[in-house]
C-alpha cells in the first residue's frame, strides 16, 4: 500500500479484523481511498508464493486468504500456519477460497494458486473476486495488459484446469514489476499455462472475458453520467458489469427444479419477470456458491426492485377491489329505495370495473397464428445474426435446446443459427386449436391491470412445453402491463415438443 507499511489497525477498522494482518492492511487502505501499486503487490506476493510451494511440498494443506497472512515490524509478509488451518469468515476473505475449498477442507498447491491470484486482484484494484467483478485494466488502466493474462489463469474456477505450480506463478509474477524492483524467486521447473496433468482454460477463469472495446474508451464513456438519482446510477453500473460476462454459469433451484444456466443478461430477465424470486436459491457454477437470491449482493437489488413492482401491482389491484365492492353496497343500499336507480348504478359499476380493472376470460381475440420457425426462416430467406449461441443449452435428436427468458424474436434468431433454413416442411408442429386453448381466453393475464381499451399482440416461441421467448406489445403502449403479460405467458404450460414453434395471438382493443 502506499505509505508507511504498519502493524495493527485503526479504530476505524472493523473489530472482528485480526490486527498485523494484510486484512488489517487491506482495511485500513480502504478507509483512506489508498490500493497497492504492481511494485508492491509484486513484492508481497512473491514471497508468499515461495513459502507456499514449500509448505505444499512438506504435506501441509491450508486456507489462504488475507487474515492468514502477517505482516512483521519489517514489513516483510508471511504465512501463519495457525490462522491458515481454519476457514475464513469474513466475506472478503472467503472471496479468496478455490471453489474446491467451499466443502470446509483446506486446499493444495492450485488452491492456492487460486487464493494468490484473488489476493493480487483485491491489492491493486480494491475490490475482490465474485459475480460483477470487473477486470483489473477496466478500474485502474495503468496496470500492465501481461498481469491480466497472470490473473486469468490463476483464478481458474475448475481446478483441472488450473496452475499447480507455484514457483512458476512467482517467476510470471516478478516479470511484471519494473527490472530490479523486486528480488527474482528461485527458478521454476514448471510451466503456468500446462503441465502431465493439466493445461489451462482460462474460458472458466473468474476474471470476465476481455471486452472488445477498448479499456481507454470504456473509461471515457464511463465519465458519462446517466441522469435519474445515485441510486438508479449505481444499478444501472452494476446490470452492465454482469452482463459484461456472457458465460451460462448461474442455476437457480426453485420448486425441486434445477433451471438454467443461465448467463446473467438471462438470470436477470428472469428476475424482472418475476419467474424467479428472492427466495429462490442460487448456485454460481464457477464459484460454487449456493444461497437465496436475496443474499447475493450482485443480484438482491433487482429481486428487490422486482417485489416493490409486485407490490404495487398488488396494492392496484386491491384499490380497485375496494372500489368495486363499495360500488355494490351502494347498488344494494339504492336497490332497497328505488330499483331504477339501483340497476342504473350497477350498470355504471360495471362500466367502471371493465374499464379500469383487469381484462375477463371473455376478452375478444383479434387474430392468431402458428407456424414453425423452419417456415419463418425460409420466408425471410438465410439465418440471422443474433448471437445466439449463448442462448443455446444444447441438443436434443439434432434439435437445439433453447435457454428461455429471451424476447420471441432473440428465440427464433438463436434457434435458426442452429438449424439448416428451410431444411423442414414449414408445417407447426402443434395447432392453432392446442396453443388456442392456453393463450385464447385472456385470464392468465388478468392481473396485469390492462384496461379494455387497449389493443395487445403476444408473439411466443414455444419449445418443450414452455415458452422460452415472449414479446408482448400493446396501444396504447405500456411497458409495465407488457412486462406483466410476458411474465405470465412465460409461466403457462402448453403441449409439449422438441421443436420450437411461433405463436402471435392479437387481442383486439373493446
Amino acid at each position: 500500500m502506499t505509505g508507511e507499511r504498519r502493524v495493527g489497525i485503526s479504530n476505524s477498522v472493523d473489530s472482528s479484523i485480526i490486527p498485523g494482518t494484510l486484512r488489517a492492511q487491506l482495511e485500513e487502505a480502504a478507509v483512506s481511498g489508498m490500493r497497492a501499486d504492481v511494485q508492491q503487490t509484486v513484492a508481497i506476493l512473491v514471497s508468499l508464493c515461495v513459502e507456499l510451494g514449500q509448505r505444499h511440498d512438506n504435506g501441509q494443506s491450508l486456507f489462504v486468504h488475507p487474515s492468514s497472512v502477517v505482516v512483521d515490524v519489517n514489513g516483510n509478509y508471511m504465512m501463519s500456519e495457525e490462522l491458515a488451518i481454519h476457514a475464513p469468515s469474513l466475506p472478503k476473505d472467503q472471496a479468496c477460497m478455490a471453489p474446491e475449498e467451499r466443502s470446509g477442507e483446506p486446499g493444495n498447491a492450485r488452491a492456492s494458486v487460486f487464493a494468490i491470484g484473488a489476493m493480487m486482484y483485491e491489492l491493486l484494484t480494491g475490490e475482490t473476486v465474485g459475480p460483477g467483478m470487473r477486470r483489473p485494466r477496466e478500474l485502474v488502466p495503468e496496470i500492465p495488459e501481461d498481469l491480466e493474462s497472470v490473473l486469468g489463469k490463476a483464478l481458474v474456477a475448475d481446478p483441472a484446469h488450473r496452475p499447480a505450480d507455484l514457483r512458476a506463478l512467482a517467476q510470471a509474477i516478478h516479470g511484471l514489476a519494473p527490472r530490479g524492483s523486486v528480488p527474482a524467486p528461485p527458478p521454476a521447473s514448471g510451466d503456468l499455462d500446462h503441465g502431465s496433468d493439466f493445461d489451462v482454460d482460462i474460458s472458466m477463469s473468474m476474471l470476465p472475458p476481455e471486452p472488445s472495446t477498448p479499456y481507454n474508451i470504456r473509461v471515457k464513456n464511463i465519465q458519462v453520467q446517466v441522469s435519474g438519482d445515485a441510486a438508479t446510477n449505481e444499478l444501472t453500473a452494476l446490470k452492465a458489469r454482469l452482463e459484461s460476462d456472457p458465460r451460462p454459469r448461474y442455476v437457480v433451484k426453485k420448486d425441486g427444479m434445477d433451471h438454467g444456466p443461465f448467463n446473467a443478461v438471462e438470470l436477470l430477465m428472469q428476475i424482472g419477470s418475476n419467474t424467479f424470486v428472492e427466495e429462490d436459491i442460487l448456485h454460481d457454477s464457477f464459484s460454487q456458491l449456493e444461497r437465496s437470491i436475496a443474499d447475493w449482493n450482485e443480484f438482491a437489488p433487482f429481486a428487490e426492485h422486482a417485489r416493490r413492482n409486485r407490490v404495487i401491482v398488488a396494492e392496484k389491484v386491491a384499490v380497485e377491489q375496494v372500489v368495486a365492492n363499495e360500488s355494490k353496497s351502494t347498488r344494494g343500499k339504492a336497490l332497497g329505495g328505488v330499483a331504477i336507480v339501483g340497476a342504473i348504478l350497477a350498470l355504471g359499476g360495471t362500466w367502471l370495473f371493465t374499464q379500469v380493472g383487469s381484462r375477463n376470460d371473455d376478452v375478444k381475440v383479434q387474430g392468431e397464428t402458428v407456424t414453425s420457425v423452419e417456415m419463418e426462416g425460409e420466408l425471410k430467406g438465410g439465418k440471422k445474426k443474433a448471437g445466439g449461441g449463448r442462448r443455446i443449452l444444447g441438443s436434443r435428436g439434432g434439435i437445439p435446446q433453447l435457454a428461455g427468458g429471451i424476447s420471441c424474436e432473440a428465440a427464433i434468431n438463436a434457434y435458426n443459427e442452429e438449424i439448416t433454413i428451410g431444411g423442414g416442411k414449414g408445417k407447426a408442429d402443434l395447432t392453432r386449436a392446442q396453443y388456442g386453448a392456453v393463450l385464447n381466453s385472456g385470464s392468465y393475464f388478468g392481473h396485469c391491470g390492462a384496461p379494455s381499451s387497449m389493443s395487445i399482440n403476444i408473439c411466443a416461441a414455444v419449445q418443450n412445453g414452455r415458452a422460452v421467448g415472449v414479446t408482448v406489445t400493446t396501444k396504447p403502449r405500456n411497458a409495465g402491463v407488457s412486462r406483466c403479460i410476458s411474465g405470465s405467458v412465460r409461466k403457462l404450460s402448453f403441449p409439449s415438443h422438441p421443436k420450437l414453434d411461433v405463436t402471435r395471438t392479437g387481442f383486439a382493443a373493446q
